[in-house]
């Protein structure tokens, strides 16, 4: 069974940093890209940034580049989004998913991601 841990999130003043963490399971961690999205409320799920197996190559979100890192540890099965000058707009939950930018969406959203709320 696929399991996807999401945590690190809270609530941060706007210009505020958090670090997400997100703990994999039940799949080969290291053969697979993964990413992170969020879904902010009301809204629709929004990809944010994605790293490849091997942690070389990212990929960013507009809305993000600059100020968010994603990073991996294969040995321990963990994925990283280290956010920075967080903005209100960056309120959402933020999930963990396997898969890149362009496929993402055709793994189902695992766990109950970890909610991050920017305001003063």
């Amino acid at each position: 069974e696929v399991q996807l841990q999401a945590s690190g999130g809270g609530l941060v003043q706007p210009g505020g940093s958090l670090t997400l963490s997100c703990s994999a399971s039940g799949f080969t961690f290291s053969q697979n890209s993964m990413t992170w999205v969020r879904q902010a409320p009301g809204k629709a799920v929004e990809w944010v940034s994605s790293i490849s197996n091997g942690g070389v190559a990212t990929r960013y979100s507009d809305s993000v580049k600059g100020r968010f890192i994603i990073s991996r540890q294969n040995d321990n099965n963990i994925v990283y989004l280290q956010m920075d000058r967080l903005k209100l707009e960056d309120t959402a939950v933020y999930y963990c998913t396997r898969g890149y930018e362009q496929n993402w969406d055709q793994y189902p959203l695992v766990g109950k991601g970890t909610l991050v709320t920017v305001s003063s």
